[in-house]
């Protein structure tokens, strides 16, 4: 029997491949060009900070403030809108006088009232975690509502005519129906819940890799501040990782791209 190449762990080499070839030039560049480390640092200055902070131990009790900040404004952001999202889907009227509030509050920028909270909550793990749960409430509504609303009117009608319950309903064909979206919009979330720590942490904080970034870019050590860039976007990979993981093995009918057996 032969089978195709595991198409998956192709995509991830050349992944890979490309990572490294882009990291060379970049590297290449800095050194022919002389690009001063205190404007754009190559990537070998940066893997030394990286080693650096991370032997040090200088990076760890910021990168614990950050990682709990953006782990339970993730789940009480999320736990909002899914709540409040199937209240606004399941309710016509609840839509009409409550989502227009909604919107509006998220165009607020949030950098612009996150030192509200800062006022708030002070200075500390509250204010953090409220300004990173509001990044991650709105995406996650928009994708209930919008999933609640997808499903087919014709099989709503169908378990109606077999008799099925509101909640029989609900349970079984609209939340069902609507875990594609509900997923996509928690993926969207998990991003921007690193963004939503971080903001939080550059208005006004203790501790926390936003408050690293702001004291590193205060003694101009830029490569420093490229090392705990790269922590970041460790965080939000392994995140949106997560969750796609959860769509794949929760919502059986996903499937990837796989390539049949043949002889």
């Amino acid at each position: 029997m032969k089978r195709h190449p595991d198409f998956g762990t192709m995509h991830r080499l050349q992944n890979v491949l490309f990572g490294v070839v882009l990291l060379v030039l970049w590297e290449a560049a800095g050194r022919i060009f002389h690009i001063s480390d205190l404007i754009f640092p190559v990537p070998s200055a940066i893997a030394a900070k990286l080693v650096s902070l991370t032997v040090s131990g200088v990076i760890w009790p910021h990168l614990y403030a950050t990682v709990v900040e953006i782990l339970l404004g993730f789940l009480f952001g999320s736990a909002a809108g899914l709540v409040l999202g199937m209240l606004v889907a399941l309710s016509p009227m609840l839509e009409r006088l409550v989502y227009p509030y909604i919107v509006g509050l998220q165009t607020l920028p949030k950098v612009a009232i996150a030192p509200l909270f800062i006022i708030w909550f002070g200075y500390g793990l509250t204010s953090k975690v409220v300004v990173t749960a509001l990044v991650c409430f709105f995406p996650v509504l928009v994708s209930v509502v919008a999933g609640f609303h997808a499903t087919d009117k014709d099989q709503v009608d169908m378990m109606k005519a077999f008799g099925a319950s509101k909640w029989q309903t609900l349970v079984r064909l609209r939340i069902p129906s609507a875990l594609v979206l509900i997923f996509a919009g928690l993926e969207i979330a998990a991003v921007l819940a690193v963004i939503g720590a971080i903001v939080g942490e550059f208005v006004g904080a203790q501790a926390g890799l936003g408050f690293l970034i702001v004291t590193l870019n205060f003694n101009l050590d830029v490569p420093g501040v490229f090392a705990v860039l790269v922590y970041l976007s460790v965080i939000g990979l392994l995140l949106h990782g997560l969750m796609r993981y959860a769509a794949r093995r929760y919502i059986f009918w996903i499937r990837r791209n796989e390539a049949p057996a043949v002889a």
